[in-house]
């Protein structure tokens, strides 16, 4: 099929590197956003996303994330003028005695089993390496050198840049409000503006705006809201690597997870990796709820004690599209061979980047997943649960 015309709409990080990859294997790409690229509403658009490979006993899940480890060791060399990977390690620790079953033992069997070299670190070990941490309440867990963090807003611009650089012919400011199925299989985009844009094959990856444009996948995709918070210690370098990295803090049962100082800036950046809010993506106010930073400051005097007071410069709601088993949604619609969907992050795909547009590409080819069924068009029976490791519910 190479050499058709495809219309990717959304330049998130799924659209990018979807547009990025179908033009490498020759057809003809136009990427369209609603606004700006990169859009600063998007959730994509932010100072750092963590990369890591723990996914507890998902095997699957651990091994694209391997992968894509490595896409972006190969990115800071070939793509970056600079590394925006960071690979400061990450301490994953918990408040009680690690235990068969638990996120952090899980990771830990895995790493191991997996040929990685993780260290176990008990409650001195904390102390000592990690002296912000409050090691009288965090007495286990271990650290991971493979693993950091992107700069994920200038990943993005850079991987914009790319996609101009090789052919795709970028189009911002140019909103989408509906995408009609066509009886040979094929669907029309229809712009705000009243244009109506045909290709062989459109690839939609607009987020938390899926079940806005297709109302029939309400009932499984949520765009939910999670707070991120941007702290200035009074001493940045207490915040800094080796001595503090990227973190986990018991987060499969708190959803606390965070950075070290940023690069350019020297924020902290914290954020919770929950059940979140509803919010409507198109009208809804994109605040953090007062109860969160008062949630933020509970959690800053248990955990990191000379964070309690600093103040927080920035905040930010940042959009999930949930599905119910929190898997990735990438496949054609059962109506539409033409027609790709790619969404429901569930708040865990950035680190993906280097291998999602592979992803994407191949399920708008029609070729099988790599990850069988489980990121495909699906039904859920009631009660469904979400199966991302590290998510407090």
């Amino acid at each position: 099929m190479a050499g058709n015309d495809v219309i990717v709409v959304g330049s998130g990080i799924f659209g990018l590197t979807a547009a990025i990859e179908l033009c490498a294997r020759g057809y003809d790409v136009r990427l369209l956003d609603a606004g700006p690229i990169p859009h600063p509403l998007a959730a994509s658009t932010d100072i750092s996303k963590v990369v890591r490979i723990e996914y507890g006993a998902d095997e699957t899940y651990a091994r694209l994330a391997e992968e894509a480890r490595e896409g972006w060791l190969l990115w800071n060399r070939e793509l970056f003028p600079s590394p925006l990977y960071h690979e400061t390690g990450a301490t994953f620790l918990t408040r009680e005695p690690m235990r068969a079953g638990g996120y952090e033992h899980e990771n830990f069997r895995m790493l191991t089993a997996r040929g990685h070299a993780p260290e176990r670190l008990a409650a001195n070990e904390i102390r000592q390496r990690f002296p912000a941490w409050n090691a009288d309440v965090y007495i286990d867990g271990y650290f991971n050198p493979r693993a950091g963090f992107v700069e994920s807003g200038k990943v993005v611009a850079r991987l914009a840049e790319i996609a101009a650089e090789h052919g795709v012919a970028v189009r911002p400011n140019v909103e989408v409000i509906g995408i009609e199925k066509q009886g040979d299989g094929t669907a029309a985009v229809q712009t705000a503006t009243g244009n109506t844009l045909t290709a062989e094959l459109v690839v939609v990856t607009i987020g938390a705006w899926t079940p806005v444009l297709f109302p029939e996948l309400a009932g499984v995709m949520r765009p939910i809201g999670q707070p991120v918070f941007h702290l200035q210690p009074a001493n940045p370098e207490r915040f800094s690597p080796p001595h503090f990295v990227v973190f986990g803090a018991d987060s499969s049962r708190t959803g606390w997870y965070g950075f070290p100082a940023h690069p350019d800036s020297g924020v902290v950046k914290i954020a919770n990796h929950g059940p979140g809010w509803p919010v409507d993506p198109a009208h809804g106010p994109r605040v953090v709820p007062e109860a969160h930073k008062v949630r933020l400051r509970a959690f800053l005097a248990e955990t990191f004690p000379e964070l309690a007071s600093a103040p927080v410069v920035y905040s930010r709601c940042c959009l999930y599209c949930d599905t119910p088993d929190e898997h990735f949604w990438i496949d054609r619609h059962p109506d539409a061979a033409g027609l790709t969907i790619a969404a429901g992050d569930s708040g865990h795909a950035f680190k993906f980047a280097p291998i999602l547009g592979r992803l994407i590409a191949d399920a708008a080819e029609g070729l099988p997943s790599v990850a069988g069924g489980r990121f495909g068009w699906r039904s859920f029976v009631s009660g469904t649960s979400g199966q991302e490791a590290s998510r407090a519910r």
